[in-house]
């Protein structure tokens, strides 16, 4: 009988592990018959490459998409000033004297 639970356990263990690892997008169908591809981060797109540019453009103009570039300096968790690379201030190290 022992044996028969540890085997269910294990069998059932293993269809856990299967489902997990199993991280494919899906193609799906919007309400209005639009492809789209669903991804297991929650991310999704269009799988027609002209109507996923459109929404990639359409998409860079809310502000909320417009993050701090790699470049920038500053900008703690999204406080503080962040620097462009080309301001007067970028990369100019400290401003104690002693330490210039």
């Amino acid at each position: 009988m022992k044996a028969v639970l540890a085997l269910m356990l294990v069998l059932a263990a293993g269809q856990c592990l299967a489902t997990e690892l199993d991280r494919s997008p899906l193609d799906a169908l919007t309400t209005d018959g639009q492809k789209v591809r669903l991804f297991p981060n929650g991310r999704w797109e269009f799988v027609d490459a002209a109507k996923a540019a459109q929404a990639q453009k359409v998409a860079a103009e809310y502000p909320e998409n417009k993050t701090r570039p790699v470049d920038a300096q500053g900008g703690v968790f999204g406080v503080g000033r962040t620097i462009m690379p080309g301001d007067k201030d970028y990369n100019r190290g400290s401003l104690n004297p002693k330490l210039r």
